[in-house]
């Protein structure tokens, strides 16, 4: 039990380090002695874990995707409007990809091109922010838009302020997102609840 739980520690340290070094160098440049030096681990301790850099990279999303569903289902039922359940999963996703580097990682390992990707974090959050709106239809809440069309824009505009963050944190603060959902839910939201919607979010930041 003990010899299980080290090696649940090493391989999770190993993700850490692993998505540390992907988001600061990128995957083609990444070392894996980089990797293991960063996790406090021999070379041969991280090939026990993993037999190359892409399958490296793989359980990297694969972490980051569960972090993704951590965060659109952490509030599911809890917020009676589902507009405002998009607004607010999308504060905890910019806040998640500015403190988590497994989350950040994932996402950008999702845009590389360079090697076959294991899971597709951009299109997980594009079906999240669907059904989201579809439930927002279901209940009348949505003005004359489909949700399929506003779906599109939200994932455009989110995961441009993902990318943008990279190399300026400000386009994934609370007020860059907060003057986002001030643009949009006029256009978006039907009459009857515009006014109860909290572009900054309903739940402290």
């Amino acid at each position: 039990m003990v010899k299980q739980e080290r090696a649940l520690r090493t391989r999770e340290a190993l993700i850490k380090s692993a998505a540390t070094v992907f988001d600061r160098d990128g995957f083609s440049v990444a070392s894996l002695t980089a990797i293991s030096s960063l996790a406090g681990v021999s070379n041969g301790a991280l090939h026990f874990h993993f037999a190359n850099k892409a399958h490296l990279a793989d359980s990297v999303e694969e972490a980051a995707a569960e972090r993704l569903e951590g965060i659109v289902t952490a509030h599911e039922g809890t917020v009676g409007n589902a507009l405002q359940l998009l607004v607010d999963t999308s504060h905890d996703l910019a806040r998640g990809l500015t403190e988590d580097v497994v989350l950040r990682a994932g996402f950008e390992l999702s845009r590389d091109q360079v090697r076959e990707r294991s899971r597709d974090l951009h299109h997980q959050w594009h079906q999240w922010v669907e059904g989201a709106l579809k439930r927002a239809d279901g209940a009348g809440v949505l003005s004359e838009v489909t949700p399929e069309e506003v779906a599109s824009s939200v994932v455009a505009a989110t995961t441009g302020f993902e990318v943008l963050g990279m190399q300026d944190p400000k386009w994934l603060s609370h007020r860059t997102i907060t003057r986002f959902w001030q643009l949009l839910l006029p256009r978006l939201a039907a009459a009857s609840v515009l006014g109860d919607l909290v572009a900054a979010g309903s739940r402290p930041q």
